[in-house]
């Protein structure tokens, strides 16, 4: 069990070694940090951590730099996060402050969140398979359709798709009111399940939603077949977990952080399948944040990594901000970064008219 001055030595030893990048030696530590103890009685708190596995040697004679379990332990005994400059949260709130939409507001948090932390920077979208259809607008732009399609909880969508042959302001007032009373008021599932009866139900049209004059109405009836996959379509992707990414080109700058190499986390960042799951799978703590380290990503490929995550609410559904960098890094402003940018995010979307 290590000792209380045993966790200051640790956590002085992660402190210097992040800011220095090199091996923290006793002596180093006596004379930038107020212990009051000779640099022997150090030398004797830091063999014990080495025999808990807390630090490495990683050459001979040298200095000490902390292992995997060792930046956990400093994570898990950390009194309270430093708090963010009134510069740093200034910043946070102009950067997001004049977001238009769901789709803009986490854009520019992740651009954001990689300025304040130097990190790779992720959000996941809130999951939307419970969100519900608020609006769905048709908008004639003569052989094309222009298709939105808006979510209780700020999520909005727009396609154009090309019909055969244009409709006349009757037929889209009809070709809305038909995909309206499918999809309105209905949650994304329970729309596209509506949607996928529709669909199977006409039979006459091919996947080009073409179809064969069964009623009078065949360029009514194509359009409809068009419009009906096109919105099955986004609302199919509405229910996909997301994720966005910002700094990626962080990683290529301090690729000597890493033991080996950096392309599994540059595959893992243009895959994103693996971050999602791992970030899924995070458990947090009760302020909402959670910290993966080193190691304990393994088996997701990322050994050499760490992530940072904060969970933040979008009028009922949650997700979660984060960072992803290597395991050298500063837990304690990562983490107060992540806490308050998650924080802002949800009073956003919450306050905004994107999460009505």
């Amino acid at each position: 069990m290590v000792s209380e001055r045993g966790l200051q030595v640790l956590q002085a030893i992660v402190q210097d070694y992040v800011e220095t990048r090199e091996p923290v030696g006793s002596k180093s530590i006596v004379d930038r940090h107020a212990f009051g103890v000779s640099a022997a009685t150090i030398r004797n708190d830091m063999a014990l951590l080495e025999d808990e596995e807390l630090i490495a040697a990683p050459h001979t004679s040298s200095g000490r730099v902390p292992t995997d379990k060792g930046y956990r332990v400093f994570v898990d005994h950390l009194a309270q996060l430093r708090p963010l400059s009134p510069a740093q949260r200034t910043a946070i709130t102009t950067f997001l402050g004049g977001s238009t939409d769901l789709d803009d507001v986490l854009s520019r948090t992740v651009r954001a969140l990689t300025r304040l932390t130097g990190q790779v920077a992720i959000v996941q979208y809130p999951s939307f398979s419970r969100a519900r259809v608020s609006h769905v607008e048709i908008v004639d732009l003569g052989a094309r359709i222009l298709v939105v399609l808006v979510t209780d909880t700020g999520r909005v969508s727009q396609r154009v798709v090309a019909v055969a042959d244009p409709l006349d302001d009757a037929e889209i007032a009809r070709l809305r009111e038909r995909v309206a009373a499918l999809v309105t008021g209905r949650s994304v599932r329970e729309g596209a399940a509506a949607l996928a009866q529709a669909l199977s139900a006409r039979g006459d049209a091919d996947e080009t939603g073409r179809a064969h004059d069964v009623d009078g109405t065949g360029r009514e009836d194509a359009a409809t077949g068009v419009v009906l996959r096109v919105v099955a379509e986004e609302l199919e992707e509405f229910r996909q977990d997301r994720m966005l990414m910002a700094g990626a080109a962080t990683l290529a700058r301090r690729e000597s952080d890493f033991r080996g190499s950096i392309y599994p986390l540059l595959e893992a960042i243009e895959e994103q399948v693996t971050i999602l799951r791992l970030m899924s799978e995070m458990v947090a703590d009760s302020e909402g944040l959670a910290a993966s380290i080193g190691r304990e990503n393994e088996a997701f490929g990322l050994s050499e990594a760490s992530v940072i995550a904060g969970d933040y609410d979008a009028t009922g559904a949650r997700a979660r901000v984060g960072v992803l960098g290597p395991t050298r890094m500063d837990y304690p402003t990562n983490l107060a970064a992540v806490r308050a940018v998650a924080h802002y995010l949800s009073r956003l979307l919450e306050d905004d008219e994107m999460s009505r």
